[in-house]
């Protein structure tokens, strides 16, 4: 009787950790794959802002704004955010998260 309950704790184990671990995997291909297709369009908007002096102030807010999922907006950041807008033509669509994770990407 002991070692039947030994032995379905195993297998109870086993397909807990196997389903964990598929899990893990799948979230991580997920997330792999968003951050691809926002990595093409943070290059962009970082390689045409190296010196801006406007984004370099808002490093700060960036942070906090993507630590705070958007929550927090300081003034420094809608400056840049502005700013990066209006110089380059390609971030003008582009989301306030994204161009927050470029300015930290700089």
């Amino acid at each position: 009787m002991i070692a039947l309950r030994a032995l379905s704790c195993s297998a109870l184990l086993v397909l807990a950790t196997s389903a964990t671990a598929s899990s893990f995997v799948a979230t991580t291909d997920t997330l792999g794959g968003a951050l691809m297709g926002t990595s093409d369009a943070t290059s962009d908007v970082t390689s045409s802002l190296r010196d801006s002096k406007i984004v370099l102030a808002a490093r700060d807010d960036a942070a906090s704004f993507v630590a705070s999922q958007g929550a927090i907006r300081g003034v420094q950041l809608e400056a840049a955010l502005d700013s990066i807008r209006s110089r380059v033509p390609a971030a003008q669509h582009a989301s306030d998260q994204v161009l927050a994770e470029a300015i930290l990407a700089r």
